[in-house]
């Protein structure tokens, strides 16, 4: 049997606050075998996004996170942020439950898409829109070319989150 794409063990997120530790995640464990999809369901505060943003080497430096997360055989616990850099939006990307507090209102969709392989794939302006236009094509949101230039409010909020699915499939 091969090794799972996912292993996650004994996970574990906390916060000193001057109340005490909090627990936000307290020894999780879960596998995920590529072409799986996994939810995480849960009530308001239950940990779900402490979760996915300690999978991802997102959390703020005051969280102490222990245990171990092992994505296609490596373990991501401790690596630098650079060696995090090269796996986020490449192999590894989280798309957020609400897709307002996730898109910047002051910038156009295509922009903020066109962002990310500019940053992860180095690709030029003209380039990176290109991708950009046929990814919201794949996604379903008619008229690509136009919603480029529009900006997030102009968007109903299911239209919003097929913009976050794509930016997360954009590398």
């Amino acid at each position: 049997m091969s090794e799972p794409l996912l292993r996650v063990r004994g996970l574990r997120v906390r916060y000193a606050t001057p109340r005490g530790v909090l627990h936000a995640v307290d020894g999780l464990d879960l596998e995920l075998a590529a072409g799986q999809t996994l939810g995480l369901v849960g009530e308001s505060g239950s940990g779900k996004s402490q979760t996915a943003l300690a999978l991802l080497g997102l959390l703020p430096r005051a969280a102490q996170v222990g245990g171990s997360v092992r994505f296609d055989g490596r373990e991501l616990l401790g690596l630098s942020e650079s060696e995090l850099n090269r796996l986020r939006g490449d192999r590894i990307a989280l798309v957020f439950q609400d897709p307002m507090t996730s898109l910047n209102p002051y910038l156009t969709v295509g922009t903020q898409l066109a962002e990310i392989l500019q940053w992860h794939r180095g690709l030029s302006r003209a380039a990176a829109m290109a991708e950009c236009l046929r990814m919201l094509d794949a996604v379903r949101i008619a008229s690509p070319g136009a919603r480029l230039r529009q900006y997030p409010h102009q968007f109903s909020g299911g239209m919003r989150q097929r913009v976050l699915i794509a930016g997360a499939l954009l590398c």
